[in-house]
């Protein structure tokens, strides 16, 4: 039996101008929250490897809530969920942008982790031999060496992230398939308007990952 389908390129190509009112969206609430979790990891990754328990026990608790549940749940918790605790309507795109922070914050912490704890100790030895304090020590000589392991896991967690947004068309947030979501709703042309969905998609990691592999050449150069 065969199917009468033909892909209609210019359904296609006349949703582009609406699709891209969600790309702002998509970008804000990605790189937005990747900031904050950003900020996020390195606190909760160092205090994850602390000497104290007090300090240790309540990042480990975070990260491994965090990455042991689905950013979707995590999001409506946030958008319903937490007004009943606040007294107030939280904005979807808050709510995005918080789910965003809080869960790549708790997998840029092992990243954080991970990348400290591969440094020899006998860099830190080093340079508390040349008269460094401990602080001195990790900031001038452990952290720089560690931030340039950790470029290419934060990079995929970049790409994981901006991904992960197409997921809040749930709570309402005008972002790129929220977008292609209303345009379909009145055009019904689901094929070609989610092919160009799925095409911005791919065009913005591929120019993230290559922006990100310049970087790392960078990094590698340098050293």
């Amino acid at each position: 039996m065969e199917s009468g389908f033909q892909f209609d390129w210019g359904a296609a190509i006349q949703s582009v101008p609406y699709l891209l009112k969600g790309i702002p969206y998509t970008l804000l609430i990605s790189f937005g929250g990747l900031f904050i979790g950003f900020v996020i990891g390195i606190v909760m990754g160092l205090l994850s490897i602390s000497r104290s328990r007090l300090l240790r026990w309540p990042a480990t608790a975070y990260i491994e809530v965090f990455r042991g549940t689905p950013i979707l749940v995590q999001v409506l918790f946030i958008f319903y969920g937490l007004p009943d605790i606040v007294g107030g309507p939280i904005n979807a795109l808050t709510a995005g942008i918080a789910a965003i922070a809080l869960n790549s914050g708790a997998y840029i912490s092992e990243v954080v982790r991970g990348g400290v704890q591969s440094i020899d100790k006998g860099q830190s030895e080093a340079g508390l031999s040349l008269g460094l304090s401990r602080s001195q020590t990790f900031w001038s000589v452990i952290w720089p060496q560690a931030l340039r392991r950790m470029i290419p896991p934060l990079g995929n967690q970049a790409i994981v992230s901006i991904k992960d947004t197409s997921l809040f068309s749930v709570i309402g947030v005008g972002e790129l398939v929220r977008q292609g979501q209303i345009y379909i709703a009145t055009t019904f042309t689901a094929f070609e308007v989610y092919f160009m969905v799925a095409l911005m998609y791919l065009a913005i990691t591929l120019t993230l990952s290559f922006l990100l592999r310049l970087v790392e050449r960078r990094g590698l150069a340098s050293t």
